[in-house]
């Protein structure tokens, strides 16, 4: 008599699969620094196709990467809305835009409910609350009318992930600051604003570094929903 139960399906993948999954966070890894560089070498040089080649590759390297540390599943979920934005934002499209910031929206509260709701420093609450202001004031005038709403909406949605952010650490605080440095960046475009010299490099540059520390949240703990 077949004992009850032996012929159930596992739950999960086996134990000899995840030291083989673990084993690959270190070559995902190298491999989102080396598209990292490609991009960024791309950007510098005026390749526009090595561009359009590495961007893509960045986020679901770094998701791969986050997945085989055993990393939570909302940390990925962010990464992979990041891809999402991504691929849109390489479109110079109105509508490509707005689908690419509705992307990293969701990254965004996917970022907000892994964060919790601990309490955050009342100086940097409010320092980031007046740099949300300013700039969105700065920019309304100058901004497509079509785009002063959601530009507004997302950016108060950046702003409480980056301030929340700093509740896990300084990296991944450092992290959450960068990802708004480099929306704004992307915000002063858009309003037709005087630009750095390569401002897609110094985007790009801030975003993976914005990513790559956001990647460290829950850095060897458990993974969880």
């Amino acid at each position: 008599m077949t004992p009850p139960g032996a012929n159930a399906v596992p739950l999960g993948p086996p134990a000899c699969a995840q030291p083989r999954r673990a084993a690959a966070a270190g070559p995902l890894l190298v491999a989102f620094a080396l598209a990292c560089a490609l991009d960024l070498t791309a950007l510098l040089a005026g390749w526009h196709t090595g561009h359009l080649i590495a961007k893509p590759l960045l986020m679901p390297l770094l998701a791969g990467h986050v997945y085989a540390r055993g990393g939570r599943r909302l940390l990925i979920a962010a990464l992979l809305c990041g891809w999402g934005g991504d691929v849109f934002l390489l479109s110079n499209a109105d509508a490509a835009f707005l689908l690419g910031m509705g992307c990293f929206a969701a990254g965004h509260v996917c970022y907000l409910v892994l964060f919790g709701r601990g309490r955050t420093h009342p100086a940097l609450a409010v320092a980031y609350a007046v740099a949300l202001a300013a700039t969105v004031a700065a920019l309304w005038g100058d901004l497509p009318a079509g785009l002063r709403v959601p530009v507004a909406g997302y950016s108060l949605l950046l702003t409480a992930m980056a301030c929340r952010s700093a509740r896990l650490g300084p990296l991944v605080g450092v992290g959450g600051a960068l990802f708004l440095l480099s929306d704004s960046l992307i915000a002063t475009g858009v309003a037709h604003w005087p630009q750095l010299p390569d401002p897609d490099f110094w985007i790009m540059l801030t975003y993976a570094g914005a990513q790559t520390l956001l990647a460290q949240a829950y850095r060897g703990k458990s993974p969880a929903p």
